[in-house]
């Protein structure tokens, strides 16, 4: 067992939402305005000379903008990185060769503008741990006087006895019609030694949310419970007269919550089932690109693209990195280029051996194996070391244990222990 920094992000309520909330809404807006003042800018430096001027440049050239001066400077700052991240994804893009990319777009809609986030850096923010509250600074064109701030009051989303400390970062996010903080801190945490120097490979899908393989047994989660909840919170939502209305925002909210419940439980899981196979690191298929084709976004369907869109791979691996790392086993992302065509057993590669959506069937060595369980092998051999035996048997692959998630009781189980809601 040992200690280890790390960061850590709580998201938190405020408490006095009715006091600040005009304040907020002022900062959220002055951040979209500072936005579409830099992404004007750098349209116009592109039409003169065919360059994109970097943060560091808009920085130094808007500092004197009046709408600079509408937040603190270190949030003014952050506005125009996340500008330029956004340009350098988009180079990405086009340079990987998505002609049909679009640059970062204006954050206007019609004659409204969205209330953009704001980041409060070490400067810009005062943390009062024992009252649980946080003073954010405001620019100097919003500032009623000097000592003009907001005072925010914050409860964190989560376990009661959570201690917010070392604070290194605030963000004031409008999520679902209010306001909630994300405070970045660093935490000191217990870090057990490895459960081994066995692997794991994590293969993430819609269908099947994932699907673990621990190269002689693997694990299957099918995401039934979550599409249901998906498609439940997208109807009682379409009832709403007002897409803003106060129940239309509850709704989100609870989607929202419960789908964050589904990603931890299942990450938690994921990591047990590891730790008790002595499993000391994780290879998670990275789906960076899988929005995308040869020729621009993929069409999945209707049904395929709303479950496609709403997934958050990102923050499922993030919640699955930090909660292995607590356990001593470490989560890399590998390619998943080709692992869903390739055989497991011999290495054969092709297109016409995925039979259908959940199974697999090799021509070349007549192994028949769960698609998703076969694409979870492939990434786990893509990066170990550890040897393949081809005399082994591959029964596992065709029959992965099924883990369900329980509604009733919050956790996954046996399909025989698991019980559903109608």
């Amino acid at each position: 067992m040992a200690n280890r920094t790390v960061t850590r992000t709580y998201r938190a309520r405020v408490r006095n939402h009715s006091q600040v909330r005009d304040d907020f809404d002022s900062l959220g807006f002055a951040a979209s305005k500072l936005w579409n003042v830099a992404r004007w800018t750098v349209g116009r430096v592109w039409d003169a000379c065919g360059q994109i001027p970097s943060a560091f440049d808009l920085q130094k050239y808007l500092k004197s903008h009046e709408r600079y001066a509408d937040l603190h400077s270190q949030s003014s700052q952050r506005v125009l990185a996340e500008l330029g991240e956004a340009f350098t994804a988009w180079y990405g893009h086009r340079g990987n060769g998505n002609t049909k990319a679009n640059p970062p777009g204006y954050r206007k809609h019609n004659d409204e503008h969205p209330r953009s986030t704001v980041t409060f850096k070490q400067a810009g923010f005062k943390h009062d741990a024992a009252n649980q509250r946080i003073r954010l600074s405001k620019g100097s064109n919003l500032k009623d006087g000097w000592g003009d701030f907001i005072l925010c009051e914050y409860d964190v989303i989560g376990p009661r006895d959570t201690t917010v400390e070392h604070v290194q970062q605030v963000r004031a996010v409008y999520e679902h019609g209010v306001w909630r903080l994300h405070i970045v801190c660093r935490v000191e945490v217990d870090v057990a030694d490895s459960p081994g120097d066995r692997t794991a490979g994590v293969d993430l899908g819609i269908c099947n949310v994932a699907a673990v393989s621990f190269g002689d047994e693997s694990l299957l989660y099918p995401g039934g419970s979550l599409k249901e909840d998906e498609y439940y919170f997208a109807k009682q939502r379409a009832k709403c007269a007002d897409s803003f209305s106060r129940e239309a925002r509850r709704l989100d909210r609870k989607r929202t919550d419960r789908r964050t419940h589904f990603f931890h439980t299942l990450s938690k899981e994921i990591v047990e089932q590891c730790a008790e196979r002595g499993v000391g690191t994780v290879f998670v298929g990275d789906l960076g690109g899988i929005r995308d084709g040869d020729d621009g976004p993929k069409n999945w369907g209707r049904h395929g693209n709303l479950d496609l869109h709403g997934w958050a791979f990102d923050r499922f691996t993030t919640m699955l990195t930090y909660k292995a790392e607590i356990r001593g086993i470490a989560v890399e992302t590998v390619s998943e280029r080709d692992t869903s065509k390739t055989c497991s057993a011999c290495g054969t590669k092709s297109d016409s051996q995925r039979v259908e959506r959940g199974l697999y069937v090799c021509e070349e060595c007549g192994t028949v194996a769960n698609a998703d369980t076969n694409g979870a092998e492939n990434i786990r051999q893509k990066s170990t070391s550890e040897s393949s035996h081809e005399d082994r048997s591959t029964g596992w692959l065709a029959q992965p244990a099924v883990r369900l998630f329980d509604k009733t009781r919050g956790g996954f189980l046996p399909p025989e222990q698991a019980t559903r809601e109608p």
